[in-house]
């Protein structure tokens, strides 16, 4: 990577989205009901749920081709993309290490060595966006070490409390012919949906400029990230999910690779109160920014 690509500076920030009607994050372990804070109330979104939709958008908008291919995708068996870093690095894991530093000879179920891990790691940050952007776990077969990933999420946490609703949906339909003996022709599917009325919820995010150096991300990717930030949801809509979309995105640039203060001293800038109750439209809040609280040499950006 030249250096005129790599990332100079810190950047902290803060997203705004919110959903109506709708399932933003359905909970698997409890029968898909949209995540909530059992004490609070307030809704929950996951980061692994933010940064699946930020694969998406780039895989479909670089059509999953290197530099920009994505590791963690549907159905995608991991171990065989490592197997390929190795296969494309010119790295037999059948054979003894070449260099007689790496140690003895490999195990009967092939890992990499030494060099050889490093070699096999970089091929993957190279040709990888999702590795060099959030990192990954390669050790889970031919071992190509761990990456830590520059940019990092927070779970979202939705503004104000939020209320499930469960509703009665009907298929004029059934699946199969003994299902449609047994209804004697009337062919109905019964099932369950469950909706948010609305939420706005708020992530934090982190950009680190040291860990972008080690893994590769550079300043294209950088706006890549941006973009697909601001776009998440446009191209992830479906019946389930109901109406979500990026409200705001507060970006916190700081002038030095380590950051100009703490973290917390620049979320606190951004205050959101509740005009309605309950809310159910992104007007019912207020959102002011305390910029007198910004150090001065930490730029705030607005999207």
């Amino acid at each position: 990577m030249s250096l005129e690509k790599s990332i100079q500076k810190r950047y902290d920030f803060i997203i705004l989205f919110d959903v109506k009607d709708g399932n933003p994050n359905g909970d698997p372990d409890a029968g898909n009901l949209p995540r909530i804070d059992a004490e609070t109330g307030n809704g929950l979104i996951t980061d692994v749920c933010l940064k699946r939709k930020i694969r998406n958008y780039v895989q479909l908008k670089k059509e999953n081709q290197p530099p920009y291919s994505i590791f963690v995708k549907e159905k995608a068996v991991l171990n065989n993309t490592i197997d390929k870093a190795y296969a494309e690095s010119g790295i037999d894991l059948n054979e003894p290490p070449k260099d007689p530093t790496d140690g003895k000879k490999r195990e009967k179920n092939g890992h990499g060595q030494g060099k050889e891990v490093d070699e096999a790691k970089e091929y993957l940050c190279k040709n990888y966006f999702d590795i060099r952007t959030f990192g990954a776990v390669l050790t889970t077969g031919a071992n190509a070490g761990q990456v830590r990933g520059p940019i990092q999420f927070t779970f979202a946490r939705s503004i104000d409390p939020i209320v499930t609703l469960e509703h009665s949906i009907t298929r004029m339909a059934v699946t199969t012919e003994a299902d449609a003996i047994k209804q004697g022709g009337d062919n109905r599917t019964m099932g369950r949906k469950f909706t948010v009325p609305y939420g706005l919820y708020k992530a934090h995010g982190f950009i680190s400029a040291p860990l972008a150096k080690q893994t590769g991300f550079n300043t294209d990717d950088l706006a890549l990230f941006w973009e697909a930030l601001k776009n998440m949801f446009e191209h992830d809509r479906s019946a389930a999910r109901g109406l979500m979309g990026m409200r705001k995105i507060f970006i916190f640039e700081h002038s030095s690779e380590m950051g100009n203060c703490p973290v917390q001293q620049l979320f606190d800038a951004i205050e959101i109160s509740t005009t309605n109750s309950p809310p159910r439209d992104f007007s019912d809040y207020l959102i002011s920014v305390k910029t007198d609280t910004i150090p001065e040499n930490v730029i705030l950006i607005e999207k």
